[in-house]
């Protein structure tokens, strides 16, 4: 009698197609935001004003988004843990498809897709629980900020080129630490946005991301703490 033929794994993508494929996806997200937006009626009458919360959330969260992604590509690489790899394709495709949508509401608006203030359609009170470290309406020390964490939560270029150079558990880690951190972070910009928006469409992200963000923080110090890790201080 035969032996069974044993299945062949199929291997992993080579980076390169990788990067290929995650590229299209997030043009195609782009292009699939502003016909959501257009859908919902948002961008034809009586749009947001380049202050108002629904714009400012809209650049500042998507921008917050970006970073996200892309330490979550540098799992689906990096890391050889298929939970890891899992949670981070999931983070990847979600909030590439969110920044996608907010993109799109800032073209259908009329509006510039980056400002070169942060988070100033928050006010004062937002970040009361902040140590704002100098720097009004962040809450991000002056260092950090000067490294390219410009917003509450987000990593460091410093910290990026360590994780960019790392593998195994001691990725894994790292990568956990800062995503989780990168969730807390987005979390007050995502209630605030909630609470304050205009447009039905954006408060409902808002929420949505709040939710998702909020459940995802706690699997990641589960899993963060299974590994060996502890979480870095909060935002």
């Amino acid at each position: 009698m035969t032996e069974p033929t044993a299945q062949p794994t199929a291997p992993r993508r080579p980076r390169a197609l990788t990067a290929v494929l995650l590229a299209v996806i997030a043009l195609g997200l782009l292009a699939a935001g502003g016909g959501l937006a257009v859908a919902a009626g948002i961008g034809r009458s009586d749009t947001p004003a380049a202050d108002s919360v629904d714009a400012g959330f809209s650049r500042d969260m998507s921008r917050h988004h970006l970073q996200a992604v892309e330490m979550a590509n540098l799992a689906l690489t990096n890391s050889a843990d298929d939970e890891v790899r899992r949670l981070a394709f999931d983070i990847s495709a979600t909030q590439t498809n969110q920044a996608g949508r907010m993109q799109g509401w800032l073209a259908l608006w009329g509006l510039p897709a980056t400002s070169s203030e942060v988070m100033g359609w928050m006010d004062d009170g937002a970040m009361a629980g902040h140590d704002m470290g100098g720097m009004s309406g962040h809450g991000v020390d002056p260092a950090a900020a000067a490294d390219g964490a410009v917003m509450p939560g987000m990593a460091t270029e410093t910290e990026l080129t360590e994780l960019r150079g790392l593998s195994g558990q001691a990725f894994d880690v790292l990568f956990l630490q800062l995503m989780t951190r990168h969730h807390q972070g987005g979390l007050e910009m995502a209630q605030y946005g909630e609470d304050h928006a205009s447009e039905p469409a954006v408060a409902s992200l808002a929420r949505s991301i709040a939710q998702s963000q909020t459940a995802e923080t706690t699997t990641m110090e589960q899993m963060l703490r299974a590994r060996g890790g502890a979480p870095l201080p909060a935002p």
